[in-house]
């Protein structure tokens, strides 16, 4: 295949600090795009990303959602975001009784718990607005519903961020990142197993007593790597997806002063305000499928068995799907097209309306401890992780 004239290079320096002209390059002149290096294709238009979103029988997720996963030929271990139907839809029906409407509503009050412990701890006179905040709470709130001890739940997070980064130029886990990744799931096994031996009321405890269809119809119970498996994955989502999204917002308001004047006269957008964030610069960059089958797509055929990254962030900017993409809006037509900030089809986001009750409540404390604040930009640090964008540090200063 030719060569593009766009270079989209997902572990590169411009890449982690910021991909947003590289998406709009791609979606006007190559968009499906071909990366022979890595051997990947990617899609960047929002028609394409939303269909391919829910094309599992073209684009699979069972050989791994990121690449270094893929390449390996290696299968994933047993996890729902590793499956596709029909394991997929029993897997979801059963986990997603955990994130009922009800059930995310009575997390309220824990929410603002921490949300309060956290932000009462830190100095208005400069303080670092994801390490002393948005890193902390996250991951309390998910890992005490999924049943980890108190004392190991800051360390969840630690081993998640180290799996998670890549030093820029590197496809594969640093050999830090592979022992966190190992630590965290010897972790969950562990506490799966003790949790059989003593069940709580807790989400593992739940998941050990129930039962799953598998494809055969046979009713059983999950075995005790399927249930580290999800715990694993819950915490991951539950840490990061909220950590990145505040700091995103907080970085976007200070650039939109006028937005974050609204918010403060009207609370009640604080929601359209969540949403916005996510399209505009949400935490999930892409998710990468393999086909199953060889796809046409723009006159361009992508053959069976190759990597295709969807670009979630970059349909989000089109301009072909929002009016004014490129600009930030609270108070834009959410109904224009779909917003795949927290993925879109069978592997949305199962823990979205945690995030966004997250994001609201935090949002509303912030603007009562900030109303008024600047951010030292020349101390600001992006991370370089695998599909996550976002800030490691913030420095936030509160203006009287």
């Amino acid at each position: 295949m030719t060569k593009s004239a766009v270079e989209f290079d997902p572990f590169s320096e411009e890449f982690y600090a910021n991909p947003y002209e590289i998406y709009r390059r791609m979606r006007q002149d190559a968009p499906v795009y071909y990366n022979a290096e890595y051997d990947f294709y990617a899609l960047t238009r929002h028609e394409d990303v939303a269909a391919a979103f829910k094309d599992h029988q073209t684009y699979s997720s069972a050989r791994g959602v990121d690449l270094a996963q893929i390449k390996s030929g290696m299968p994933p271990h047993r996890s729902i975001i590793f499956m596709d139907p029909p394991d997929h839809r029993h897997m979801r029906n059963l986990l997603s009784r955990a994130f009922t409407p009800r059930a995310i509503q009575t997390q309220r009050d824990t929410v603002v718990e921490l949300v309060r412990k956290y932000l009462d701890r830190v100095d208005p006179t400069g303080f670092d607005l994801i390490q002393d905040f948005s890193a902390l709470f996250p991951v309390e709130v998910i890992t005490r519903m999924a049943g980890v001890p108190e004392e190991f739940r800051q360390q969840v997070r630690l081993w998640i961020d180290e799996t998670l980064h890549r030093e820029p130029g590197q496809m594969e886990s640093t050999e830090a990142g592979a022992q966190a990744a190992a630590d965290t799931a010897i972790f969950y096994y562990n506490l799966v197993q003790e949790r059989r031996a003593d069940p709580r009321d807790d989400m593992i405890s739940t998941l050990i007593a129930a039962e799953i269809e598998r494809d055969n119809g046979e009713m059983t119970s999950l075995d005790d790597l399927e249930i580290a498996a999800f715990a694993t994955l819950l915490g991951g989502a539950g840490a990061e997806t909220v950590t990145k999204l505040l700091g995103n917002a907080i970085a976007t308001f200070a650039r939109h002063p006028d937005q974050w004047r609204t918010l403060l006269d009207d609370r009640s957008r604080i929601p359209a305000a969540v949403e916005e964030i996510l399209r505009y610069e949400g935490p999930v960059q892409y998710n990468v499928r393999c086909t199953r089958k060889e796809v046409r797509v723009h006159e361009i055929t992508i053959p069976e068995g190759k990597p295709v990254f969807l670009i979630g962030a970059s349909a989000n900017r089109d301009p072909d799907a929002f009016t004014d993409a490129d600009t930030f809006d609270i108070d834009r037509d959410r109904t224009q097209s779909q917003n795949l900030g927290l993925g879109y089809g069978i592997h949305s986001c199962l823990g979205a309306a945690l995030a966004r009750l997250e994001t609201t409540i935090a949002l509303d404390h912030l603007l009562d401890f900030m109303p008024r604040y600047d951010i030292d930009w020349e101390r600001c640090e992006r991370v370089t992780m695998q599909n996550v964008a976002g800030w490691s540090r913030l420095p936030v200063r509160v203006l009287s």
